[in-house]
């Protein structure tokens, strides 16, 4: 498999990009509008052709780049099925399975950051993208976007940290440089994670006093639209 991480240094957010060799076709996940270009170029340097763009979940802080990648190269755009967002080409569920080729990966609900947040699993690789449930050192803020600290708790705990120890973890976000964890890792050393107690871990995840991401107001209604900005929400 062909793997690309790819870094958006204003929202420092992460996109991960899976080619299958054999096909030469690529998965894109969580795309950046604003990294569209660059993305294109490394699609075009890599000699792959793009395929299908998913997203983790509704973004907050950043406007995704699915709906102009779909009008650049006629790419399919995906999310779960509890995304509001009227403009995809197709939706997946807990226990889906998205093929690529040689690529299989696994749809995981895991909500709690918000209630449409999704992992990806893929077995072969031992590879987990977590968006923004499980981040490196922490987890996600659970206080918008219909966010719920218990269902994240359960997310965690009886989901995603169930995989296996040396299962490789690849964040949506991060602020501090790093790029790659390990479930066994994130267990032992993730404080958040050394919380076993549901309601306490509900009750610091409430008691968070966060500022809100600087585009939201922009970028939630925008990334239901598949990152338009105009008013009116994209056709099929």
């Amino acid at each position: 498999m062909i793997f690309r991480q790819l870094f958006d240094p204003k929202s420092s957010t992460y996109s991960y990009l899976l080619g299958d060799e054999k096909t030469q076709r690529a998965i894109l996940i969580d795309s950046v509008l604003d990294d569209s270009h660059q993305t294109v170029q490394t699609l075009k340097q890599l000699e792959l052709s793009l395929e299908i763009a998913i997203d983790t979940h509704t973004h907050a802080d950043h406007i995704t780049g699915m709906g102009a990648l779909r009008d650049i190269t006629g790419c399919t755009t995906m999310m779960g099925e509890q995304a509001v967002a009227q403009c995809l080409s197709a939706t997946f569920k807990d226990g889906g399975e998205i093929t690529l080729g040689d690529i299989k990966i696994e749809v995981i609900y895991s909500p709690g950051h918000t209630d449409d947040s999704y992992s990806f699993y893929v077995a072969s690789e031992a590879m987990l993208f977590t968006g923004d449930t499980l981040l490196i050192g922490g987890t996600g803020r659970t206080d918008f976007q219909n966010g719920d600290a218990g269902a994240q708790f359960d997310s965690l705990h009886e989901r995603l940290l169930t995989l296996p120890d040396n299962t490789l973890v690849y964040p949506g976000h991060d602020y501090r440089g790093n790029l790659v964890s390990t479930i066994g890792a994130e267990k032992r050393h993730n404080p958040r994670l050394q919380i076993a107690n549901k309601k306490t871990y509900t009750g610091l995840m409430n008691s968070l006093k966060l500022a809100s991401p600087e585009l939201m107001d922009i970028a939630v209604t925008a990334n239901q639209a598949c990152g338009n900005l105009s008013p009116e929400p994209r056709e099929n």
